[in-house]
């Protein structure tokens, strides 16, 4: 779901660790279900746990090994993290695909795995997700309300209609537009407009804004050009609207996946997501304690 990331060089590590520290446990695995295959990367701090849990999901053409400095990051505040990738049978090959995630199935698939490990607290998980990664993040959290606890979603897009009917201005930017609406259209495999056009609404987590209950908060650069503020900026007005906790982070001069490519930004930014982390999955001390 989403589109090319663009030409500017990212750095995963730019304000994350290139190596997990010494006491981190990471861990690797695969899964699948019906036409999904599943490629995880694990860390979780040492001990039996349970431990508030994190489900990371990269940006478009990103692997879950390109969020290590995430998850080993994590890890060493507390958390179990997994970050995880997809490929989608499509006619008889594995591959990835921006519409990898069709059904409920789909986007629970990861939130099933976490049971296969006892370190991880059933009753406080949450996604954490970049660019198509925030879109399956929030999508997750509609699907699956009773589970998912907590979202931060870096610059999603929020209506796939709106943006792939928008417009943009400078010869780069409408060069990289066009070839993200060109991508989205061919890996769709619809066989008419009409069906292309179910599925971005299918694909869309703000025609779903009304089932999501977990707090959101959204992270977007404000010079991001290729994915408009506006894609947040409406759908945390929708949540807001269904009584749904929600604060928006406008990053000044965050241009796009500034979190990986202006350290100043993604400090900002990394900051603010390990507070609502914090906020919503760290365990309520009790009354007196």
């Amino acid at each position: 779901m989403i589109v090319v990331a663009g030409c500017a060089q990212t750095n995963h590590h730019l304000i994350h660790p290139r190596k997990a520290a010494p006491a981190v446990i990471v861990w690797s695995a695969d899964f699948a279900r019906d036409e999904l295959a599943m490629h995880i990367e694990g860390a979780r701090p040492p001990g039996a746990g349970p431990f508030p849990t994190v489900l990371v999901h990269p940006e478009e053409e990103a692997m879950a090994s390109d969020m290590h400095g995430v998850i080993w990051d994590l890890a060493a505040h507390g958390y179990v993290a997994i970050a995880a990738d997809y490929q989608r049978r499509i006619e008889g090959r594995w591959r990835p695909n921006m519409f990898a995630w069709r059904s409920t199935g789909d986007l629970t698939l990861i939130v099933d795995a976490t049971r296969a490990y006892s370190e991880v607290d059933q009753s406080r998980i949450g996604a954490l997700g970049f660019s198509e990664g925030a879109v399956v993040s929030l999508l997750m959290a509609a699907h699956d309300p009773d589970r998912i606890k907590a979202v931060v979603a870096y610059y999603p897009i929020t209506d796939f209609p709106h943006w792939y009917a928008g417009e943009r201005s400078g010869l780069s930017s409408r060069l990289v537009f066009a070839l993200g609406r060109w991508q989205l259209r061919v890996e769709s495999g619809a066989s008419s407009d009409d069906d292309f056009q179910t599925m971005l609404r299918l694909a869309s987590p703000l025609s779903m804004a009304e089932l999501v209950r977990a707090p959101v908060l959204f992270v977007h650069g404000a010079q991001d050009t290729l994915l408009p503020l506006e894609e947040s900026e409406r759908m945390a007005e929708r949540l807001k609207a269904s009584g749904n906790t929600t604060e928006l982070l406008v990053v000044p001069d965050g241009g796009r996946l500034f979190n990986f490519r202006q350290p100043r930004q993604a400090t900002q930014a990394w900051q603010a997501t390990l507070g609502w982390l914090d906020r919503y999955l760290r365990a309520t001390p009790p009354a007196g304690g």
